[in-house]
């Protein structure tokens, strides 16, 4: 299952870890994804979304 939000199809980020001896490690930034009972055409279901689209109101949440 890919840790995708369901609304901005924004995935984790990539990159390297870096010590202070500058040893490289790959690492990865994930979203904070939320599962919302959500409106989605009409009807309620529950997707995931992250934190960002949430508190832009990008989302409307089922009752």
């Amino acid at each position: 299952m890919a840790k995708v939000c369901d609304i901005c199809n924004r995935g984790p980020r990539f990159g390297n870890k870096v010590s202070h001896a500058h040893n490289v490690t790959k690492r990865r930034w994930n979203l904070n994804l939320q599962k919302v009972h959500a409106m989605v055409k009409g009807a309620p279901k529950r997707i995931r979304v992250c934190t960002s689209c949430l508190k832009n109101g990008k989302v409307a949440k089922a009752a």
